[in-house]
């Protein structure tokens, strides 16, 4: 968990910055927390960071570019160590994934204090801005990466009709209303940097789920036809993925590249339709085949460790659901080492 203090000097940050760059993941976690925090300092400028787990040098431009006195990092898994000693500002980081050791920057993760907690962003960031206009926001984010919020009963008397009975975060991702309002946020995270910035843009302007999901307005319209244009190449290699042989222990699904990629969103519907069985999402990209792993009951990480053995690639994550790449030419023998733990 974070405390009060935690809360208070990372709320402290946002208010002094006057030039603030948020970096941050191109998932409806990442999404949301960098909205909540943009809704606390309309200074910020957001950039989706979607090429890997690692923020790494390649940003570097875009920081010299934009000139911030304070960068904030929200739910990417790794900083790079050599980005962060070219970094000559104040560099804040909020994240839940597992604890890595970097020096220079300003730290916080549940993890820290209490390692069974690993707390969505965008929950602590509902939590450190402290504004419940913006619950709905915090809502999406922390049910999109498959956790209940301390808040959610709250949410769900405020906006009527979005969850009814639905009280897992599975059932309510596939199940309800809200589920959808979740997978329209993630899908318009998809395609061209531009098309994607515009997305952001007009999502900020949203005054409520309603908006959007009824589309209430000509700005509500705008992004739901950008969602439903994502969601016929979703729905296409859903059928697919549905109709691929599933094996005894495992569902196994590898796609070729396309301009999108939807490993996550394919892993965690499959998850939800296999609950016993543990998912693999991959998606061929040149020499590399990148991974979604999903699991209702194995803890993936030290499988994914062990199945890299003699591998070239990397993968981790949570306990239920992780990703990662491996080369081509060494997928085959990264499954045959999985398989032989299963």
């Amino acid at each position: 968990m974070l405390s009060q203090q935690d809360l208070k000097e990372f709320m402290d940050y946002i208010k002094k910055a006057e030039n603030p760059l948020v970096l941050f993941d191109d998932d409806p976690d990442g999404l949301c927390s960098y909205m909540l925090l943009k809704k606390a300092n309309d200074n910020a400028k957001g950039i989706v960071i979607k090429s890997s787990p690692v923020l790494d040098e390649k940003y570097l431009k875009k920081v010299d570019e934009l000139s911030p006195d304070t960068i904030f990092v929200l739910d990417k898994p790794i900083i790079s160590q050599n980005f962060i000693d070219c970094v000559h500002v104040p560099l804040v980081w909020l994240d839940h994934h597992p604890i890595v050791e970097r020096k220079g920057v300003h730290y916080f993760n549940p993890l820290i204090k209490d390692n069974k907690d690993n707390s969505p962003t965008s929950y602590w960031m509902y939590k450190i801005t402290n504004n419940p206009e913006f619950m709905w926001i915090a809502a999406i984010g922390s049910v999109a990466d498959w956790y209940i919020p301390d808040f959610l009963e709250e949410f769900r008397e405020k906006y009527p009709g979005l969850i009814d009975s639905q009280k897992t975060p599975e059932k309510i991702l596939f199940e309800s209303k809200f589920g959808e309002l979740t997978r329209i946020f993630s899908f318009l995270l998809k395609g061209e940097s531009l098309s994607i910035k515009e997305n952001i843009s007009v999502l900020l302007k949203m005054k409520d789920p309603y908006e959007i999901l009824e589309q209430k307005t000509s700005k509500g319209r705008f992004l739901y036809k950008r969602y439903l244009k994502v969601k016929k190449q979703y729905d296409l290699l859903l059928e697919k993925a549905l109709e691929s042989k599933s094996e005894k222990k495992m569902v196994l699904f590898i796609y070729p590249s396309t301009r999108m990629s939807f490993t996550a969103e394919l892993s965690n519907e499959l998850l939800y339709k296999n609950p016993d069985k543990l998912i693999i999402i991959g998606r061929e990209k040149g020499d590399e085949v990148k991974l979604s792993f999903r699991s209702g009951k194995l803890i993936l990480p030290p499988l994914i460790k062990k199945a890299l053995e003699n591998v070239k690639g990397y993968g981790g994550g949570h306990d239920k659901a992780c990703g990662g790449n491996v080369a081509k030419e060494d997928f085959e023998t990264f499954m045959d080492n999985l398989r032989n733990q299963l």
